[in-house]
């Protein structure tokens, strides 16, 4: 049975993968009275009267809201609401597994930023956080930038998760091949949500990026105002061809989806060049055939290879972080932090092993632990 299947089987048999359960039992009048009125009445007045009692005395303390309106769905695409539900799940569900954290799935029935806007700012209330899922660039954008000042943070996990852990794999893989950040040529296929924050947060190094009409340069006139603001980079390259992009380049990282990377592309890149392909569910190019072509390290999406580069690594730890200090954002100095604690959390890096195992629990407490100190 292939997996799935097996997620179909499991989806069908549990009727999705989290519940609310209680922490309170209610078996006597006096639970009753306790858990709900009368006695509910003082919470809610105590908690009225001083609003930053909700996070010690409600839920909201450690309550995220999972937001999507299923427009870009992992590799999915467009696919509503609905659609985008079961993923959300599996979300909640890797925050509670990996940080403690009670997330809620809230698919919404509308793409219209404004409207989603509204909701978000609209229901904030009753949480500590917000993780923004599976929207749309460039959309998402300007939409988590409306959001940045209501008060609880708000992270958009394809753009900042992505970019947290692709930093921490780079820093490591880096070491294995003896190359500094600041001295690489990086080029990044895929300007959507992943692909410019990625390149934000790699601005130290050489940065060339594509989208699906080619390299993004200072004659494109079909530029959006976020693909703009990276031309705007101190380091940033025009180019304008795919060859001269790939060509010298000591990092390549795929985030387009549907992108291929050729064994001959790698051949044109520097010595020891470091291979990210990371489109789901099938890499740009096979790490077999990277490495046979001379790639030095390669990571991929996928579990079933060396070097998963997975957003579990720090979502998780990041919310943990930020709900504990109770902080109003996430800032860059938390983004820059989560990763630098991930990638030392592998003592030695090899080519096999860049990025702890995405299973490791015990990386969201350390990173958690790390943004706390802020």
């Amino acid at each position: 049975m292939d997996f799935g299947e097996r997620a179909i089987e499991q989806a069908k048999k549990l009727h999705g993968k989290i519940e609310v359960v209680s922490k309170v039992k209610v078996r006597t009048r006096e639970d009753l009275s306790t858990a709900y009125t009368p006695g509910v009445a003082s919470v809610s007045t105590l908690v009225a009267s001083n609003k930053k009692l909700a996070y010690d005395h409600t839920i909201k303390g450690n309550s995220v809201a999972i937001i999507s309106d299923g427009s870009a769905v992992l590799g999915l695409g467009n696919i509503g609401p609905e659609g985008a539900l079961p993923v959300m799940e599996g979300k909640a569900l890797l925050f509670k597994e990996f940080a403690n954290i009670d997330a809620y799935p809230i698919v919404l029935n509308t793409q219209d930023p404004d409207e989603i806007i509204a909701v978000v700012k609209a229901i904030s209330p009753g949480f500590a956080g917000i993780n923004l899922e599976d929207i749309s660039a460039p959309r998402c954008f300007g939409i988590e930038e409306k959001l940045r000042d209501i008060g609880i943070p708000v992270f958009h996990d394809d753009q900042h998760g992505t970019a947290i852990v692709i930093l921490a794999a780079l820093k490591n893989a880096l070491k294995v091949v003896g190359k500094s950040l600041k001295e690489v040529k990086i080029v990044i296929v895929g300007a959507g949500a992943a692909g410019i924050a990625t390149a934000k947060i790699l601005k130290s190094a050489k940065i060339v990026m594509l989208d699906s009409k080619g390299p993004i340069n200072d004659k494109r006139t079909d530029l959006n105002p976020y693909k703009k603001q990276i031309l705007k980079s101190k380091k940033y390259m025009n180019v304008y061809s795919y060859n001269a992009a790939v060509s010298n380049a000591d990092v390549f990282i795929g985030l387009s989806g549907n992108a291929k990377l050729a064994p001959q592309e790698i051949k044109l890149m520097a010595k020891n060049p470091i291979i990210f392909a990371l489109s789901n569910p099938t890499p740009e190019i096979l790490p077999k055939e990277a490495l046979g072509a001379g790639a030095a390290v390669v990571a991929t999406g996928r579990s079933d290879y060396p070097n998963q580069i997975n957003n579990v690594l720090a979502f998780p730890g990041v919310f943990r972080g930020a709900l504990n200090k109770r902080a109003a954002q996430i800032t860059e100095e938390m983004k820059l932090v989560a990763a630098e604690t991930l990638s030392s959390l592998v003592l030695k890096p090899t080519k096999d092993q860049i990025l702890p195992s995405p299973l490791e629990k015990g990386v969201a407490l350390k990173i958690a632990g790390a943004i706390e100190k802020l």
